[in-house]
């Protein structure tokens, strides 16, 4: 990545101060404001714009800390870019106090507004060379408002100065930059050296937004330190309320429980496409298009364990028995000898059941189909389907179901329940079955 060679670059400049004295050389020393490489999935950008105005007066080239003052400035520069995460922000350079640029005027631009870029900025901070001059900071202030004026979102303005021999100026134009800008506007200064004068300046600067604040370039040595200055004056951190691994500003589902996969967009997985999120879905194997109940289960409008989707007699009353069809029927039982229509007693039970739910649902009108297997010519078939409806219908009278609420049709062999290959098929087709009738 371009920024960790940058890191590693920003390190061995700084730390390799070699100065020819009588042919000694000073050893290395260790940069005074380290960089920290921010994870750019986890943030987004808190404003849209920011430029740095950086002192490069001569009172900048004063010692501080074993370095100049203006070094030590840079050097912090130098780390907040290499901090900075490769977001979208609109970036900008300017010093004041002439430079060996070659521009005698001030304030200097050294990196117009533009889309910044980690290497777009170091190279403009590269570019700036050695203090010198006056301290007008206050006209520095101004001249980033018009750089800033056509922008749009939210904006920081980064000082970077040691505040020496400025008086109330900056401040005042500070506060003009406030009332052009408003609540987009925070100003951030960062204090180079120890005059005291200087950081009250600073400080009076900052306050002149109620988002702004001051720190000493001294007070962030650590990497951790220089995060949390970026963070604070550029970055808002993506939230995962739910914990799901999707940021909240992506998450379509920001309620997901803990430990349930979710897809990219942050909802749970519905592997089989019903509507019902795998960690609910009871049936989580339904076909493509079957409608399904909260469970995820097919619906079964009529309660008989069928879904409806597979069930081919929709309408049986509760409590009937049924075949995987979902058809009301008794081919559990044989109801028929081979060649009769005669009710064996073992049915009876069964029969009773259907006898119950009629006279559980007095408006129940039943059509009672007679069925039998392939044995025999289709014409005998159909004469004796429809003497076996008829016994049935005599079995439901004879127990008080009232005639005029059952009819009877014969379908011979046509409409097999099984198979008729098999001594055990062939039974159940000597069967009636049992349809409601609207």
């Amino acid at each position: 990545m371009a920024k960790s060679y940058l890191k590693v670059l920003f390190i061995m400049m700084i730390s390799t101060l070699l100065i020819n004295c009588g042919g000694k050389q000073v050893k290395t020393t260790e940069p005074l404001i380290k960089p920290y490489e921010l994870n750019v999935d986890q943030y987004e950008p808190k404003v849209g714009n920011f430029i740095v105005i950086l002192d490069a007066s001569s009172s900048m080239s004063n010692k501080y800390l074993g370095f100049s003052k203006f070094q030590v400035a840079k050097d912090f520069l130098n780390a907040m870019n290499q901090t900075l995460p490769d977001l979208k922000f609109n970036g900008a350079l300017r010093t004041f106090g002439p430079s060996s640029s070659g521009s005698k005027k001030s304030p200097v631009p050294f990196y117009e507004p533009t889309e910044y870029s980690s290497a777009g900025f170091d190279a403009a901070l590269k570019a700036v060379k050695q203090p010198g001059g006056i301290s007008p900071l206050a006209k520095a202030i101004s001249t980033a408002s018009n750089d800033l004026k056509s922008t749009q979102g939210q904006i920081a303005v980064i000082i970077v100065s040691d505040g020496v021999d400025m008086h109330n100026a900056p401040a005042v134009a500070a506060e003009k930059m406030q009332s052009q800008f408003g609540d987009r506007l925070c100003i951030y200064t960062v204090l180079v050296g120890d005059s005291y004068e200087g950081e009250k300046l600073m400080e009076r600067i900052a306050r002149k937004t109620t988002c702004g604040f001051s720190v000493r370039a001294d007070g962030l040595k650590t990497g951790n330190d220089m995060a949390s200055f970026v963070k604070k004056v550029f970055l808002t951190e993506l939230m995962d309320s739910d914990g799901d691994g999707v940021h909240d500003n992506l998450d379509r589902c920001p309620d997901t429980p803990k430990g349930v996969k979710v897809d990219a967009q942050g909802c749970p997985i519905d592997s089989d496409g019903d509507g019902v999120y795998d960690y609910l879905d009871k049936c989580p194997n339904t076909p493509a298009g079957v409608k399904v109940d909260t469970m995820g289960c097919p619906l079964d409008s009529d309660g008989d364990g069928v879904a409806n989707n597979l069930d081919q007699c929709p309408d049986t009353p509760m409590g009937a028995t049924v075949d995987a069809r979902g058809c009301w029927t008794y081919a559990a039982v044989v109801l028929f000898d081979i060649n009769s229509a005669e009710v064996k007693s073992v049915a009876y039970p069964m029969l009773q059941e259907a006898v119950l739910i009629m006279k559980k649902n007095p408006d129940l009108k039943v059509e009672v189909d007679g069925h039998t297997d392939s044995t025999g010519t289709a014409a005998y078939n159909k004469t004796l389907s429809v003497k076996r409806a008829k016994a049935i219908k005599d079995h439901f009278v004879s127990r008080g179901i009232d005639t005029n609420r059952l009819t009877t049709k014969g379908f011979g062999f046509t409409n097999p329940a099984a198979s008729n290959e098999t001594k055990e098929g062939r039974a159940k087709n000597r069967r009636v079955e049992l349809t409601p009738v609207k």
